[in-house]
């Protein structure tokens, strides 16, 4: 598993903190720097070697928005992912079209690595409350690593199992199931595989 580097930005010291506390618990992530401020962390990652910016989009004096502009522009190998504590469709909208992830405060702690994960994987993780996807629009949502998972889960294995294979963490392949159920409108693994199978998912990840 690749060693991820991440910055943290965020205007509140325990914020900082908590987050740094679930990364580092994380094996292969590694917090290399903090910053109380949009300008202080563009200053940071001119002098750190980082890989993922997690930022909160409310630090004055610096509007978040142009914040996620200077990083893409400045940055751009460099994933952004805002953490942030209101879920305005505008805000979420705003980063997405500047190439950040979005995911509310409200997150249990450790999905956050799975997250971060995810992203850097290439899987953008959007909250969006309210929005019903249909079943349709739900299967080609899947990622190549929940479509993955989904393989592996249909086989019978269990999330240890699962996890040994596709070399995450078992709290990784928690997180991608959470996020299977959610996209294919689903309650359980029996009804996951079902859908699977009737809609022709297998083949799609194999």
């Amino acid at each position: 598993m690749a060693n991820l580097r991440v910055v943290v930005a965020d205007d509140q010291t325990l914020m900082r903190e908590a987050v740094r506390i679930v990364l580092e618990a994380e094996d292969g992530m590694t917090v290399v720097g903090e910053a109380a401020s949009g300008a202080a962390l563009l200053v940071l990652l001119k002098r750190v070697d980082a890989d993922v910016a997690l930022v909160d989009l409310a630090m004055p004096p610096l509007d978040g928005i142009e914040l996620l502009e200077r990083i893409r522009s400045e940055h751009p190998a460099i994933k952004a992912v805002v953490l942030s504590g209101t879920d305005d469709p505008r805000h979420v909208a705003a980063a997405l079209r500047r190439g950040a992830a979005f995911v509310l405060k409200s997150v249990n702690p450790s999905d956050l690595p799975a997250i971060i994960r995810q992203v850097v994987d290439g899987t953008t993780f959007v909250p969006v409350p309210g929005d019903v996807e249909s079943r349709a629009d739900a299967r080609g949502a899947l990622s190549d690593r929940e479509l993955a998972v989904l393989v592996e889960l249909a086989e019978g294995r269990t999330n240890q199992e699962i996890a040994g294979r596709l070399w995450v963490s078992k709290e990784t392949v928690k997180f991608h199931l959470r996020n299977i159920y959610r996209k294919l409108d689903v309650s359980s693994r029996t009804d996951a595989i079902r859908f699977a199978h009737e809609n022709d998912l297998l083949r799609a990840g194999l």
